[in-house]
């Protein structure tokens, strides 16, 4: 059990500090392929569509139907994943749109800003990192979630959630490097914004430990499906619209469902 548990930390962990790689393209390129992250984002999409459906909802089910029945088991799983869905909406309908770095497109963002003093755009950074840091709070919950039930599962779910993690540090790193010409600043106010993932997953872990059996297991994760998708749908496919060409997004999320699909069919 607690290789278990020092694995699902580990890659929640993993998947938190790619924010950090978003502070490094800042850093070293001077512009973004767009391409290439327009297709990173559809491929996270895809992961956590087809999984959220195809495998951790239908443990979720299985899980209440084991405690509740089958009929009203499959009531509780949708009953969570509807809950879920409604708990990451209220975190971002919390944070003011032009706070929100889901809301606005980066490169508006700094242009708007830098006629403007740097103060603004340093303030607007720092909001970037909150934002940030309240919405990996429940991806980190999910990713260790998904580590402890299933490593297969655990790490394609980290993976997914780290890709969607590097625009999230450009998000941060750009406007504060701009303000203040200080990477190490901008690298760090990032890094700190990954760290909400691993501290997501302690105080999940923390609080549902002393009463985890196969009814809590099944709302929790019922609830990651619903946070994973909600996540998918107005994040990582907006996001992917945003930056780049509509086709190379559907394609990247298509090529994210085929590996997802055929990773669950290897290590069934």
């Amino acid at each position: 059990m607690s290789e278990n548990l020092l694995f699902a930390f580990g890659i929640t962990v993993f998947a938190g500090l790619c924010t950090g790689i978003g502070s490094l393209i800042v850093f070293l390129s001077k512009e973004l392929n767009t391409r290439f992250l327009t297709l990173s984002l559809g491929f996270s999409a895809g992961v956590m569509i087809y999984v959220s459906f195809v495998e951790i909802f239908g443990k979720a089910r299985t899980a209440l139907s084991a405690s509740h029945g089958d009929k009203t088991g499959y009531m509780l799983t949708v009953i969570a994943f509807f809950a879920g869905i409604a708990l990451i909406a209220l975190i971002d309908n919390l944070i003011p749109s032009y706070e929100n770095p889901h809301e606005v497109n980066l490169a508006q963002k700094i242009e708007e800003c830098s006629k403007e003093q740097k103060n603004k755009l340093m303030r607007m950074g720092l909001f970037s990192a909150l934002a940030i840091g309240i919405h990996n709070f429940p991806e980190g919950l999910a990713t260790f979630m998904s580590g402890l039930s299933n490593p297969t599962l655990g790490i394609s779910i980290a993976v997914a959630v780290a890709i969607h993690n590097i625009p999230e540090g450009v998000a941060v790193s750009a406007p504060i490097f701009y303000a203040t010409k200080s990477r190490k600043k901008a690298f760090v106010l990032s890094f700190l914004s990954g760290l909400a993932e691993p501290l997501g997953a302690l105080i999940g872990y923390f609080i549902l430990r002393s009463v985890f059996n196969d009814t809590t297991f099944g709302v929790t994760f019922a609830a990651v499906a619903g946070i994973m998708v909600y996540i998918s749908l107005d994040e990582l496919l907006p996001t992917a619209e945003e930056y780049g060409e509509h086709h190379i997004a559907i394609a990247g999320l298509v090529a994210g469902m085929v590996v997802m699909a055929i990773s669950l069919l290897l290590f069934a």
